[in-house]
């Protein structure tokens, strides 16, 4: 990945950082991140001298045909790590094994606390389950990331990335042994991801809002739902007013007509 994606990306966009530093030359660490793009999964590790596993949807692994197994050798060979979503609870069990077993190898686990990309560029409350507990698992230290500007790449919608250089803020890590053990009390788990959230907005400069991302975007899922039946009933409307405007104009010609008729045919 450093090779074949991580050089190329560094010299066409150029990505700033400040706190290199602060990553740990060897032992394990978890890098908690906001999510504003598909691509931070690819800029963080590039900028970075050791390897960062991040987890991706097993579908990335799964999808059948030539395109599917080209997505998968991708993924492979930059070192994501599928999470099968099925099952009773889903992808936050699978996500907290897998984590567990990157850091005990003394590795750098890569984690999105927001579950999912920011819909508008701020900055969502972070689920409690994952990040806490594999960090309060293993007595990894939590070190902050923050993205800047790779939403601005390649806007969704966008085929063709626009060069600039993003950013990546590195802070100093977190340390949270004075919760060991505690990883299934959810008012810890609670206080971890807040405190690790904070970090990530002061590195971002990020406005905060304290929604999951999930949930934000349903709203603007359901909202563009609306506005479309709306806009759709709106239509409707008004060509239901103009048949109804052309009824009457064809009833008031052909009454006309029928006058011009009878004072024709008159004395």
């Amino acid at each position: 990945m450093k090779v074949a994606i991580g050089g190329p990306l560094k010299l066409a966009f150029r990505p700033w950082v400040e706190g290199l530093e602060n990553i740990p030359a060897e032992g394990p660490a978890v890098l908690a991140s906001n999510h504003l793009s598909f691509s931070d999964s690819f800029f963080l590790p590039a900028v970075l001298d050791r390897k960062v596993t991040f987890i991706a949807k097993a579908e990335y692994f799964t999808t059948p045909g030539v395109k599917g197994r080209m997505t998968a050798a991708f993924f492979k060979g930059v070192g994501q790590l599928p999470v099968d979503r099925s099952g009773a609870r889903g992808a936050g069990e699978a996500a907290i094994k897998s984590g567990i077993e990157v850091l005990e190898r003394g590795e750098l686990f890569g984690i999105y606390p927001e579950g999912t990309r920011s819909p508008d560029g701020r900055l969502y409350r972070g689920k409690p389950g994952g990040l806490a507990r594999v960090a309060l698992a293993t007595g990894a230290p939590v070190i902050p990331v923050a993205m800047i500007d790779t939403e601005k790449i390649q806007p969704p919608g966008q085929v063709m990335p626009k060069l600039m250089r993003p950013g990546i803020r590195i802070g100093r890590p977190l340390d949270f042994s004075r919760y060991q053990g505690m990883e299934h009390d959810r008012f810890v788990l609670r206080a971890v991801t807040d405190e690790v959230m904070y970090e990530i907005m002061k590195l971002s400069g990020q406005e905060y809002v304290d929604m999951y991302a999930t949930a934000m975007k349903r709203q603007l899922t359901e909202a563009a739902k609306a506005e479309k039946e709306a806009e759709k009933a709106a239509k409707a409307a008004l060509a239901r007013a103009e048949k109804e405007q052309a009824e009457k104009l064809r009833a008031a010609m052909e009454q006309s007509d029928r006058r011009r008729t009878e004072r024709g045919s008159g004395p």
